[in-house]
């Protein structure tokens, strides 16, 4: 990929709740300044959510580009930033936002200075910013060298980013002490991994293993979290108050009299005329006292660090599912007897993301694993599975364009292992799994093979025609096409053939089928399932 569009950009936004939401127990973990409240995890995921919401919402055309997705992005995240570390992000989202406002595609080169940006407000964010915290981790990223194109600019940035975080402790005490790096800073990480995930077209499982290979990284200490009791909060300051303010009359004198209030000051704007404003503090009255005399506050929150606890405890009955919406019954109930939650898709008909999500958040996992099993369902599965993640909840897309790819991935499928191990293991098996397809045209058509006629019978090899026999279709014919298929595809090796018979499939094609391996291809071995889907005669797999 060489440019963010409208939709990469939607992409990333949601792969950047996915992995913060994965990452968050480990981040409120380390979570040691600039108050020990193990919230900072917690506080980056909700920042991104209601980011990610306010892009779903928005109207299309204030989203149908990237720099029209990113400024909706940027205010959306300060409308809803909790916390520092939320406030933070919001502004190196709304520096991004400024920098490509006007841009139907984000390049490299734009990326860079979007980066430069986003870090310059980030800092500015701040009142007194302090070396080893995400604010270094921000610079160095933006600091980055790299040549032009969008993948060297995000690896690099990540690379750089993951550095800076290292070098955290020698910059912090309390960090050095602790035995653990920034927590905001491994926040932006994450953020920056999600990135190059989302760039190279990997889950954001894999995005930490894109960033450079082992043998050309350089020397990573092993991070060692801290595990310890959550403090109490800071011994000086008991609350964190946070609101909106509109109208406002005078923020530089509002940010010197939060300053006199307490510490983690941070007034910041949308560009517009909205302000988030953010203290920690023990008379919570005068802080909200000096927003009224500066403007007019609202949706105004006050929390006592002492009382923080996670609200995700206890959200999801089960750890793990897998949904995969389907094409034929036969094939549904082939996916169900598996333990697969099926969405059924009736000849003709194309489901909606909205039915598509029903089934997801209808699991009750914490972690759900989509596997469309057809290239028509994929944008549907991704567009429930923002939504989805928008929610709360985990969920991957794995890229399947056969049924037999979803099959494949279902018989890798272990729920004992991690989540992202086990995505990485079904994603890996599915694109190992070659794809073929033997169909009847509907109509007149141009092939790079050459002309083919209504009532043809086609033959295809990962997409590709590679076959065509003069219709209308016979038995013969269509075992004749299945063959050929299969004997092109097994020229680069395989060993096993699956083949899932459709609704139309006449008797005799799967004992031709097996005939013809049996005597010419004898290393390979066949599964035939009764898929009854509409759209192929027979669907092929090879791996």
């Amino acid at each position: 990929m060489q440019a963010l569009d409208a939709g990469e950009v939607r992409r990333w936004a949601a792969a950047c709740v996915q992995s913060m939401d994965a990452h968050r127990a480990d981040i409120d973990r380390i979570n040691v300044f600039p108050v020990a409240d193990g919230d900072t995890g917690s506080n980056l995921l909700n920042t991104l959510r209601a980011a990610l919401e306010a892009l779903l919402r928005a109207p299309v055309d204030e989203r149908s580009d990237a720099g029209g997705a990113f400024s909706v992005l940027a205010k959306g995240a300060v409308t809803g930033a909790r916390g520092n570390s939320g406030v933070i992000v919001s502004q190196f989202l709304r520096g991004v936002a400024e920098t490509v406002h006007d841009q139907h595609e984000v390049t490299g080169p734009l990326l860079h200075k979007a980066l430069v940006r986003g870090a310059e407000l980030a800092t500015a964010a701040v009142s007194k910013p302090v070396p080893g915290t995400m604010l270094s981790v921000l610079d160095a990223a933006a600091a980055a060298n790299s040549p032009d194109t969008l993948p060297e600019v995000a690896a690099a940035a990540a690379i750089a980013a993951a550095d800076a975080l290292d070098r955290t402790p020698e910059q912090l005490d309390v960090l050095a002490e602790a035995g653990v790096v920034d927590a905001g800073g491994r926040g932006i990480v994450v953020l920056l991994d999600a990135l190059v995930a989302v760039i190279g077209g990997r889950p954001p499982e894999l995005a930490a293993a894109a960033r450079v290979s082992a043998d050309t990284a350089a020397p990573r200490r092993p991070e060692n979290p801290l595990v310890a009791a959550r403090e109490d909060g800071s011994d000086l300051f008991a609350y964190e108050v946070m609101y909106l303010l509109e109208q406002a009359t005078d923020v530089a004198a509002l940010r010197d009299a939060l300053d006199g209030l307490g510490d983690c000051v941070s007034v910041v704007g949308d560009g517009a005329d909205l302000w988030t404003v953010h203290v920690h503090c023990n008379d919570v009255g005068a802080a909200i006292e000096a927003g009224i005399e500066a403007g007019r506050p609202r949706q105004i929150r006050v929390a006592r660090f002492a009382d923080a606890v996670s609200a995700e405890a206890g959200r999801y009955a089960k750890d793990r599912a897998v949904v995969a919406p389907v094409r034929g019954d036969d094939l549904a109930e082939l996916f169900l007897a598996e333990g697969v939650a099926v969405l059924r898709v009736a000849d003709g008909d194309e489901p909606t993301p909205y039915e598509l999500l029903q089934v997801i958040t209808g699991t009750g996992a914490a972690h759900v694993t989509v596997l469309p099993g057809d290239h028509g369902l994929m944008e549907i599965a991704d567009e429930a599975a923002i939504r989805a993640v928008a929610a709360g909840q985990d969920v991957v897309v794995v890229p399947c364009a056969s049924p037999v790819q979803a099959l494949a991935a279902i018989a890798v499928h272990d729920p004992r292992r991690r989540a992202g191990d086990d995505v990485v293991a079904m994603a890996e098996a599915a694109a190992a799994t070659r794809r073929g397809a033997v169909v009847v045209a509907a109509e007149d058509a141009i092939t790079w093979i050459g002309p083919c006629k209504a009532d043809d019978v086609v033959g295809f090899a990962d997409g590709e025609v590679v076959l065509i026999e003069p219709g209308p279709p016979t038995a013969d014919t269509l075992a004749k096409v299945a063959c050929g298929v299969v004997d092109r595809m097994l020229a680069v090796g395989g060993e096993l053939v699956t083949a899932l018979l459709g609704r139309d499939a006449p008797a005799g094609v799967a004992e031709s089928l097996a005939d013809y391996l049996r005597t010419d291809r004898p290393e390979a071995d066949l599964m035939v399932y009764r898929g009854g889907q509409s759209d192929s005669v027979l669907n092929l797999g090879l791996e």
